[in-house]
């Protein structure tokens, strides 16, 4: 079969040449218009319920509104986990499904559970938040003014800006915080109201009342009609003012003879800051799969064109955060170490062949493997993303391997035809040249496949992560056997057919002194096998027991450029306290040195699927580079947060608590549950734990959810009063809402733009508990009484927010690790726990974040070598057809983990996922250098007639050349990506890099000496492998 393409190829050059152009000029076109991302899609499909629950508090929202939901989801199809925060008016469930659920179908079943859930009066129906991206929050935009008003300034981006920003293609949501939310408020005076005998729900009536228009129909006339409109919006403070409440004694009393009407900001709930300055700041999130590259540019575009119709002392700062920016800087990067890794390449290629045309002939595998890859994940939907790029990265080197096989075999085939007296044709030479390597490639480049494989088999996060790596990998070495086989023979024959370097018997200056000196420790090799092997297993025994001291990570850490504060004050904080104290974390972080910029949102933003409440802040601060490393950087801003006091401050990077909330659902590495049915004995245990986690050295932002007692004025309803003056709970309720807390009655339209008109007493009635008390209030019986009179009012305290998971309330423990692995730092912590705290009946732990992630892929990664193993065996057994010889190139696969073994301690000692893949890439690597040289063993053997020793000597000093150039390309276009420490992009590879730079010292420097000891000390066996059979020479010749 192989031998057919070969034959097809060399028959059909011209052709095989303008394919592979016609390939690069499209795959070029393709590559350019890609999408580009920082990470394959890690969305987990997830959907958001939203119900706004007007005033009430966490403990009634949680029990009226969030149980009967989280009970419709419990056992719908595909949901794995189900999250709720119930905070002061809000219910927020999350329903977290399968990775492969279809979004659009978790929506529609999330719908159909909703219809049959049945919401108390006063409660909004539930609403579905957009579909939004994990890593979709890829911009933030700052609005500050220096003349024009903060209400007005909120008022653009309410009605400006955000729609506009909607109508962008990929853009799913657009969050405002900050500035003042114009609205027009009726202040009514309780005193005046008692003195026209009115009742507050009588105002609210005639707020209702005097906003109306209507149809009269139409006024026909002989040619023409008019449209009969009756108008009497209100369109100004004064219209409303003037409007009608009702009559007494033919005197017509006025909204404006009981309250105050004007325009005022509306209670918020939110601020928003930019450098220290007052802002607005609008928080862009954008669709799955949408190119953030695109996205980004098409908001700049747009808003460059609104700018232009907006106030001139208005300023729109779009550098505020832009996911594109690590985009670009992690891409370029990864970019960077594939043309490195290529001119590397290159390099190290010339110096072995010592001539320009089998160099170009090796490296044209290189365009076109990355082309065909790029085209492949183009057809399947597949962004170019750090990972893919990655693959391709760690690839580059391999992918020359192929060629660079059947070139020298070509070359050397050639050389010695040309010494012929009667040279048989070239196109016959490089058929025959060609057709003995391709079992060698074929088997060798399925078992890189056969390696990759079970990186497909990953869940959850890592899956996602690790397969689009492991596609593109796969791919492009594939396309490089299928250019080995057809391709490069044809070069061969254009290049170097009738060249005058097959004349030269003589190799290149490196690699004849390369063979002068490995005769010399091949014959010692041969000579004292036992030696060389008691060695080599010394060697192997040392780096298993360097295992036992690694410490373990999920993944390593990202350098994004951008910083990611949490800050929590005390629960009960006001607003404006909040405000003022993020002020301060601000100034403090602006004293940094490294600090470009800051954003800060503090509280909730409308829309916003997080129960945040007013005492926390969340701060994005952009970076540039320093003197010092990320680490020292890191460890400062902790520091000089940590000075500042009741502040708990979180710090991490955007992308990274991103990942983080995606595992556990909390921003962090570790996230440790605590379930139970009371709120006080979880938030005691929380605290017991929090002590305990404080002692253990390398934990950093340790915070305790911040699920604590709050200040509650509460009005408790006197039964026997209310009774005697016929008020019902009911009664009392709404009064309570309205007077205190406001009752939208109607809405004012300005152009395209709407504004409440909301009703409430004026701000004196509720200054304090004493004035609260002695409001008055309408009863049935006509009678005006202070509340005090029918309600008990007191201060006492309760939740601030009430979260949930799977059905139980839980309090979440989060930190993350500093200075240390994970792994230790997690078993001090379970240790601590286990021995230190004592859980009543009912509680229990459950340890969650980037640790289980870790301890979950690894374990299924170990079970899926074991797999890739078996499945290595299993080809070089179809391939060498004898289990001895495919156990003897398997003694590759020990030689190549000492080395990855020794490079990840020296490299700081820490496993990550990624160190693992690296491993599992190398045993791929690793077998391709074995079965090259035992299958030429073989052949000598078999086809030539060389006698058993003598065809160990005679080739692996054949192979010496081609093994060398295959590992050392390999490893030299390794080298960018694994010196690149903590650079953007690079994080990830790294680690893989170095594990499979250094396996491929140890296991091509051992595999040309123990492989040939192995062999003559054990391979000796009947020879079973049927010769191979080439075409007459005359079939190519007479072509």
């Amino acid at each position: 079969m192989l031998n057919k393409v070969i034959l097809f190829a060399l028959k059909h050059r011209l052709l095989v040449i303008i394919a592979a152009v016609a390939l690069l000029i499209y795959g070029g076109y393709v590559a350019l218009r890609s999408p580009v991302d920082v990470f394959p899609d890690l969305t987990a499909p997830t959907v958001t319920i939203l119900t706004e629950s007007h005033g009430l508090a966490p403990e009634e929202v949680e029990s009226l509104v969030t149980l009967p939901i989280e009970s419709a989801m419990n056992g719908t199809a595909g949901v794995y986990r189900v999250r709720s925060n119930s905070a002061i008016g809000i219910s927020i469930v999350f329903v977290e499904f399968n990775l492969d659920t279809d979004i659009y179908r978790a929506r529609q079943l999330v719908n159909e559970k909703l219809q049959q859930v049945r919401m108390p009066d006063g409660v909004s129906p539930p609403t579905l938040g957009p579909i939004s991206s994990t890593m979709g929050e890829i911009m933030l935009i700052s609005m500050t003014a220096k003349e024009t008003s903060r209400m007005d300034l909120r008022s653009i981006a309410d009605w400006i800006v955000r729609p506009r920003l909607l109508g962008v293609a990929g853009v799913s949501q657009v969050m405002i915080i900050g500035g003042e939310m114009k609205q027009f408020q009726v202040q009514v005076d309780p005193a005046r109201l008692a003195d026209q005998k009115l009742t507050l729900e009588q105002v609210v009536e005639a707020v209702t009342a005097a906003n109306a228009n209507a149809a009269g129909g139409f006024l026909e006339r002989k040619n023409e009609e008019y449209l009969i409109r009756g108008r009497a919006r209100v369109y100004s403070p004064d219209d409303l003012a003037d409007s009608v409440i009702t009559v007494r004694d033919g005197v017509p009393v006025l909204i404006k003879n009981v309250a105050d009407v004007k325009i005022a900001p509306a209670h918020k709930r939110g601020e928003g800051s930019f450098n220290m300055q007052p802002a607005v700041i609008a928080t862009i999130q954008k669709q799955p799969n949408a190119n953030t590259l695109d996205v980004t540019d098409s908001i700049e575009k747009t808003l460059a064109e609104l700018k232009t119709t907006l106030p001139a002392d208005v300023t729109i700062d779009t550098k505020a955060f832009q996911q594109a920016d690590f985009i670009r800087r992690a891409v370029g990067n990864v970019q960077a170490s594939i043309i490195e890794g290529g001119i590397m390449v290159t390099i190290v290629l010339f110096l072995f062949l010592w001539n320009f045309r089998t160099t170009f002939i090796s490296l044209t595998a290189i365009p076109l493997s990355l082309i065909t890859a790029i085209l492949a994940m183009n057809y399947f939907g597949i962004s170019i993303n750090t990972m893919t790029l990655g693959g391709l990265a760690i690839a580059i080197g391999a992918l020359v391997d192929d060629a660079i096989i059947d070139v020298e075999n070509v070359f050397r085939r050639l050389k010695q035809n040309a010494q012929l007296q009667t040279p048989a044709p070239v196109i016959d030479v490089i058929f025959k040249a060609s057709s003995e390597i391709r079992n060698s490639i074929l088997f060798a480049t399925l078992i890189i496949i056969v390696v990759f494989l079970p990186l497909f088999s990953l869940g959850g996060f890592e899956g996602r992560m690790f397969a689009p790596l492991a596609f593109a990998y796969i791919i492009s070495i594939t396309a490089s056997l299928i250019v080995a086989l057809t391709v490069t023979p044809v070069l061969c024959y254009f290049f170097l057919g009738k060249s005058k370097l097959i004349h030269d018997e003589k190799d290149s200056r490196l690699v004849a002194w390369l063979k002068k000196h490995y005769a010399r420790i091949l014959n010692w090799t041969l000579r004292n096998p036992a030696k060389i092997i008691a060695a080599s297993a010394a060697m192997l025994l040392v780096a298993v027991m360097m295992f036992a001291f690694m410490g373990r990570e999920f993944l390593p850490p990202f350098n994004e450029g951008t910083l990611n504060i949490n800050a929590n004050m005390p629960p009960g904080t006001s607003l404006e306290e909040s405000n003022r104290i993020g002020n301060v974390i601000e100034g403090v972080l602006h004293d940094i040195p490294e600090v470009v910029s800051t954003t800060r949102r503090t509280g909730r933003a409308e829309l916003d699927e997080h129960a945040a409440g007013v005492n926390t802040s969340e701060i994005e601060v952009v970076t540039k580079e320093g003197s010092r490393s990320h680490a020292e950087f890191m460890e400062d801003v902790r520091k000089r947060l940590a000075q500042i006091p009741g502040v708990e401050s979180e710090v991490g990077q955007p992308i990274s608590h991103r990942i983080d909330h995606l595992l556990s659902g909390t921003r962090a590495q570790i996230a440790i549950k605590l379930f139970g049915p009371d709120l006080a004995t979880l938030r005691n245990k929380a605290g017991e734990i929090r002590d305990q986690m404080a002692k253990i050295d390398g934990v950093v932002d340790l915070i305790v959810e911040p699920q604590v007692g709050v200040p509650q004025v509460q009005i408790n309803m006197k039964r026997q009063e209310a009774a005697a003056l016929g008020l019902r709970a009911e009664d009392l309720a709404e009064t309570v809402d309205t007077a205190f807390n406001g009752h939208i009655a109607s809405q004012v339209l300005e152009d395209q733009k709407t504004f409440g008109v909301l009703v409430k007493f004026d701000d004196s009635a509720r200054e304090s508990v004493e004035s609260i008390s002695g409001t008055l209030i309408d009863t049935p019986t006509g009678a005006k009484v202070p509340i005090a009179q029918i309600a008990e009012v007191r201060v006492d305290q309760g939740p601030n927010t009430i979260n949930r998971e799977n059905v139980q309330r839980r309090i979440i423990i989060q930190a993350n690790v500093a200075e240390r692995d994970l792994g230790s730092v997690i078993t001090d912590v379970r240790a601590a726990i286990g021995n230190n705290v004592q859980l009543p009946q009912g509680y229990f732990v459950q340890y969650g974040g980037q640790f289980e992630a870790q301890e979950n892929a690894s374990r299924l990664i170990l079970l899926l070598s074991i797999v890739a193993i078996a499945g290595i065996f299993l080809l070089l057994f179809i391939a060498l057809k004898s289990a001895r010889a495919a156990a003897l190139v398997m003694a590759n696969l020990p030689l190549a983990l000492i080395g990855g073994v020794v490079m990840v301690f020296l490299s700081g000692g820490t496993l990550s996922i990624a160190s693992l893949v690296g491993f599992i890439t190398l045993f791929g690597i690793a077998t391709r250098n074995g079965i090259l040289l035992v299958a030429h063993y073989r052949q000598l053997m078999e086809e030539e007639g060389v006698p058993f020793r003598d065809a160990i000597f005679q080739g692996s000093m054949e192979r010496l050349s081609p093994i060398l150039m295959t590992a050392l390309v390999t490893g030299v276009g390794l080298i960018p990506l694994a010196i690149g420490v903590g650079e953007p992009g690079k994080e990830i590879q790294q680690p893989m890099a170095v594990v499979i730079l250094g396996g491929i010292v140890t296991s091509t420097f051992l595999n040309m000496i123990v492989i040939p000891a192995l062999y003559l000390k054990y391979g000796r066996e009947k020879a079973t492998v049927t010769n191979m059979e080439y075409a007459p020479d005359k079939t190519l010749a007479t072509e």
